[in-house]
């Protein structure tokens, strides 16, 4: 496939970006800084901007789907206004560049822990996290409604973190996965298989869904 990939040299996004290379795929790289991107005979880095919306579009046209794993960075104090920003940006950018599959990295806040209450509202949710996934649920709420696209939007677990890729996980829906009394987790090379696995084999075609070990 040939796939836009935003944000593709963040924790996630620079993940997703090896995974998808090394499955061989061709992938343009859209960042603020391209020459943070390896060299790869199959990526093509792109300056663009995610707030950007008509630009962006310009950018995505072409592409067979369109992977968002942009994050405006955690040192931001207003990171909830823009990751939003942002996200309606690229859900519009998508829709105008007439690419029909999305994929969105979201967050675990927004994950169900109970009946009504998700993750992001619990008490011993940590403050420094909140704005942003504040952020990242309103990104989930947006899309929800959507119906001229074929989005997936993917929420890791609780705990994300650097580690091998074993390509061995559990896959669940709205409800943060467990394992016994502590929350899952995954590494971020795993995270970065479902993704690419979602794209080339859709199970979650507008619906949310979260891995983990």
């Amino acid at each position: 496939m040939k796939l836009a990939l935003i944000g593709a040299s963040g924790f996630v996004g620079a993940a997703v970006l090896h995974e998808a290379l090394n499955r061989g795929h061709q992938v343009s790289g859209i960042v603020r800084q391209p020459q943070k991107l390896p060299q790869h005979p199959a990526l093509t880095a792109v300056a663009g901007d995610a707030y950007a919306a008509d630009a962006l579009a310009q950018t995505l046209a072409g592409h067979d789907a369109v992977i968002h794993a942009f994050n405006p960075g955690w040192g931001q104090a207003n990171i909830r206004e823009l990751f939003i920003q942002g996200t309606q940006a690229i859900y519009a950018a998508t829709r105008q560049a007439g690419v029909k599959r999305l994929l969105v990295v979201g967050g675990a806040g927004s994950l169900y822990v109970a009946p009504g209450l998700q993750l992001l509202d619990t008490a011993n949710f940590p403050a420094e996290y909140k704005e942003g996934a504040e952020g990242a649920r309103q990104a989930l709420n947006l899309i929800q409604d959507e119906t001229a696209l074929d989005w997936s939007f993917v929420s890791p677990p609780a705990l994300l973190q650097p580690g091998e890729r074993t390509g061995q996980f559990r896959i669940g829906g709205d409800q943060l996965l467990m394992n016994g009394e502590a929350p899952a987790g995954i590494s971020v090379a795993d995270l970065a298989v479902a993704i690419i696995d979602e794209l080339e084999r859709p199970q979650h075609i507008r619906q949310r869904f979260t891995v983990g070990y």
